[in-house]
């Protein structure tokens, strides 16, 4: 990035804000991915598990730790820049940098471009209209967390076809909408769902990383704060951008496994994380100017 040292930080070294609560957040939702593992048959789940979606079915299995206050200070630590959807943090002389290719990087997502990301072209069919209604929502609406726990507790005589778009939907609402339990989802990629092989192909790496980015532009990190979509990424991001913290505090697992959104299993505890990453920067600068 050009002139980076000359950017100013969003606080003053040394006045970062401390966390007045851990980052709340709507991803990761256990009574959501219980429902789903219990609905769909074994077969079923597996295919899902094994789709180009399934790397968030194979997070929540590891019961990855949230490391809140480790998230709030790489988060006060960035620099005032004016890419919208790039975030940079300083740690001591060097920056490191998040933006679509470290996501596409950690996750494995598809995070092609295509027009019309967030407004597809999908036509509403009579079939689309009939499983809507039978999940319970109004085909204007996309369906909310809630809608689909309901639906799933119910599915077990359904054709596998909706099966499976529920457990699409369960994915699409728990972690790359990330919102509220209640609130609904986007009509407009929630339908996409009745073409199965169209929307586990969809760039829904493009659309996370928007609704992440878009979600944390938005906050006040002097005060508490929800965060949408997959904020966990971030807490991977920060333990592969700093090795040495990485491997002392977020529990690595061997054999590097793929893609390296699972290579870690974090770590919870109100652990001294700002002490911690400006031991990082000893450790950083000494490479770097040996």
């Amino acid at each position: 990035m050009d002139s980076l040292e000359l950017r100013k930080r969003i606080f003053t070294l040394g006045k970062e804000p401390f966390p007045i609560k851990n980052i709340a957040y709507h991803t990761d939702d256990s009574k959501l991915f219980s429902v789903v593992r219990d609905a769909l048959h074994d077969d079923e789940y597996e295919e899902l598990k094994e789709s180009r979606l399934g790397v968030f079915l194979k997070f929540k299995e590891m019961d990855f730790g949230w490391a809140s206050r480790l998230v709030h200070y790489m988060l006060c630590f960035q620099l005032n820049i004016k890419k919208k959807y790039e975030l940079w943090s300083l740690v001591g002389a060097d920056s490191v940098r998040f933006s679509l290719i470290e996501f596409e990087q950690l996750t494995g997502l598809n995070c092609e471009y295509i027009e019309h990301l967030e407004n597809p072209r999908c036509e509403v069919t009579n079939e689309m209209a009939s499983f809507w209604e039978r999940i319970g929502v109004s085909v204007d609406a996309g369906p909310s967390s809630e809608q689909i726990i309901r639906a799933l507790k119910r599915c077990q005589e359904w054709f596998r076809d909706d099966r499976m778009r529920l457990g699409y939907l369960d994915i699409f609402s728990g972690f790359i909408e990330g919102r509220k339990y209640s609130s609904a989802t986007r009509a407009s990629l929630a339908r996409l769902v009745m073409d199965l092989e169209r929307f586990e192909n969809y760039p829904w790496g493009r659309v996370a990383f928007k609704v992440l980015m878009d979600s944390l532009r938005a906050k006040d990190f002097t005060k508490s704060y929800t965060i949408d979509e997959f904020i966990q990424v971030l807490q991977v991001w920060i333990y592969h951008a700093l090795p040495e913290l990485g491997a002392n505090y977020g529990n690595p697992l061997p054999n590097r496994p793929s893609p390296p959104l699972l290579a870690f299993k974090g770590g919870k505890g109100r652990k001294c994380f700002k002490d911690a990453i400006s031991r990082q920067v000893i450790s950083l600068n000494s490479t770097t100017y040996m």
